[in-house]
């Protein structure tokens, strides 16, 4: 039974506010502490950035679901904040993403995002993308909705690339039908297309989902929300910016063994522990000390 204070709850809830919600993305627990101390409303776990980070491999479907749901486990037990987590396919049938759903909903997560890409899928920015037929897709989307408790269900599409924009749109209008509570048009190529997609009376919000260096454009967060979309996401931001300061800090340490003085500011360690709540630990662990 659906409870108000649900991940899914808290998510609708964000969403009936009206207005363009942010959202970042998050490979792992600290990206969603990260996100939380920034002040976001919610946050996002990528498939790609959860490939990077437990498998060093891109995301070309090698994570299992069980993996996957592991993952959202951590991520959502780090943070107050509702979240969205990538499903991939559902990691087989309609049967299986009945499955999915409950594994994620037992995680913690607010928002399942399932796409209609065959297995092996690829990351929706990625070249030689397939698609499962439009009524296969619409049965797990059903079966979604059938496992769920209060889950919100995310939809999403990458057929722009390969059938074009009018077939990827059919297929909006088909999950929304079988019940589909957002939708997620995957990697359009131009504002005009952005746009039209925005001008469909779809009858649930739908998500702009922004890639550096992908192959959808980059719109100021105000043109997203006057095109009708009510969530931006950012599923890479973070993991771009990782690990270009990794190679940065990695590139110093072999050039001269040691990182530049200050290079972290002030305090580098003591402020990092307080990021991740050593203080709130050492309380704790204060109070439930024997005397």
């Amino acid at each position: 039974m659906a409870r108000d204070d649900s991940p899914a709850h808290r998510l609708r809830a964000l969403l009936a506010e009206g207005g363009l919600v942010t959202v970042p993305g998050c490979s792992d627990a600290l990206g969603a502490t990260l996100i939380e101390q920034a002040g976001f409303d919610a946050a996002y776990m990528t498939g790609f950035g959860s490939s990077a980070a437990l498998l060093g491999q891109p995301d070309v479907g090698l994570l299992t679901g069980a993996e996957m749901t592991e993952n959202a486990a951590r991520i959502a037990a780090a943070t107050r904040l509702p979240l969205i987590a990538d499903g991939d396919t559902g990691y087989g049938n309609a049967i299986n993403v009945a499955r999915t759903v409950r594994d994620y909903e037992r995680a913690g997560v607010a928002a399942i995002q399932l796409e209609d890409q065959v297995m092996p899928k690829r990351c929706g920015h990625m070249a030689d993308k397939s698609v499962v037929p439009i009524g296969e897709m619409a049965g797990k989307v059903r079966a979604a909705v059938d496992a769920r408790d209060d889950l919100v269900v995310i939809a999403r599409t990458d057929a722009c690339a390969s059938e074009g924009l009018d077939a990827a749109i059919e297929r909006a209008h088909a999950y929304v039908d079988a019940g589909a509570d957002l939708l997620f048009v995957e990697a359009l190529e131009s504002a005009d297309e952005f746009a039209r997609v925005g001008a469909e009376d779809f009858g649930v919000p739908l998500i702009y989902n922004w890639v550096e260096g992908g192959r959808s454009p980059a719109l100021a967060a105000s043109e997203v929300e006057a095109m009708g979309y009510s969530i931006l996401l950012l599923p890479i931001s973070l993991l771009l910016a990782a690990t270009r300061a990794m190679q940065d800090t990695l590139g110093r340490i072999r050039e001269v063994g040691t990182t530049d003085s200050g290079a972290f500011g002030d305090d580098p360690f003591d402020r990092f522990t307080e990021t991740i709540g050593l203080a709130e630990v050492l309380e704790a662990e204060a109070r439930y000390r024997d005397a």
